[in-house]
């Protein structure tokens, strides 16, 4: 992970301009969920972890833009980039990050650079996706699906589909595994922000109704209330939610297994990802699958 730190900083340093430079040092380094695949499925040489460095690069983008959506004042435990250096600057670096990924994706094959840019199109419909349910409650469960799919999803899919091109692999095999791997990552996000405390996260808990999130759990709930409770839960959306508000909700998830059930969705997707390419008896694929259920945040 080193390595690809350093190829990133030195794509931003190749474009000589200081500030952006400085602004790069302050973006938390994250996971590396995407890299991590990425170098398991296709093993580590120059061209992969070059790879490796544009999709961190173009998802530390997406994050810039998502911060600033959200007005977020922190990032994994770290002030957001539009906290210490405004909005503005926030933006603008994210599209800096977008641009140079981008043109460094143009030095690779034809096939990688489509698959990977396609899914950034798709990853933007997504933010807006994300916008648009935001305004309202969302009850019904298929879009909340097909926004985390093209919020989330997309980039981890076209990960492992460059991975499977890359190493000789059967693409649309990955690209399955991918796909799953990437909506259940998302479910189970939502489910730990409703789960963990602030310290954990590094960020508030609770968060995600409070911006006018209606992830799976809600979801779920809503679906087993009676009329008088539906109308209630709707009118917390989008609030900021004291403890009492926050406890009716919490105790509602337990009564009704809302947090299991959206775990075990998460789980079967992993489920029909391992199978999709069992034929590679991949073991470090499945270690993915399984720390990515069991994390705290």
């Amino acid at each position: 992970m080193d390595k690809i730190d350093k190829i990133m900083a030195e794509f931003i340093q190749e474009l000589g301009y200081e500030k952006a430079m400085e602004m790069f040092k302050c973006v938390s380094s994250g996971k590396k969920l995407r890299s991590k695949l990425l170098l398991k499925i296709a093993n580590e040489d120059e061209n992969v972890l070059k790879l490796c460095a544009i999709i961190e690069l173009i998802h530390l983008a997406s994050l810039l833009h998502d911060d600033v959506i959200d007005d977020a004042d922190t990032r994994r435990g770290k002030p957001s980039i539009n906290s210490l250096f405004g909005v503005k600057n926030s933006i603008m670096l994210g599209d800096i990050f977008y641009s140079k990924g981008f043109y460094e994706l143009s030095k690779f094959s034809p096939n990688i650079a489509k698959e990977v840019s396609f899914a950034v199109s798709r990853l933007s419909i997504g933010e807006l996706m994300d916008v648009e349910l935001g305004g309202k409650f969302n009850f019904e469960k298929q879009k909340y699906m097909d926004m985390i799919y093209y919020k989330t999803a997309v980039l981890i899919e076209a990960t492992a589909a460059c991975g499977a091109m890359m190493a000789g692999l059967n693409v649309d095999k990955f690209r399955i595994y991918g796909k799953n791997l990437g909506l259940a990552f998302q479910i189970i996000d939502d489910v730990l922000d409703i789960t963990q405390d602030s310290a954990t996260l590094g960020k508030p808990a609770m968060n995600d109704y409070k911006e006018g999130k209606t992830t799976l759990p809600y979801i779920y709930l809503y679906e087993n209330l009676n009329s008088q409770d539906k109308e209630y839960l709707k009118s917390l959306h989008g609030k900021d939610l004291n403890e009492k508000e926050n406890s009716w909700i919490k105790d509602k998830f337990y009564e009704f297994g809302c947090i299991k059930r959206a775990i075990d969705e998460a789980r079967t997707l992993c489920q029909e990802a391992l199978e999709a390419i069992s034929e590679y008896k991949n073991f470090e694929l499945e270690g993915i699958i399984k720390s990515m259920i069991d994390r705290e945040f």
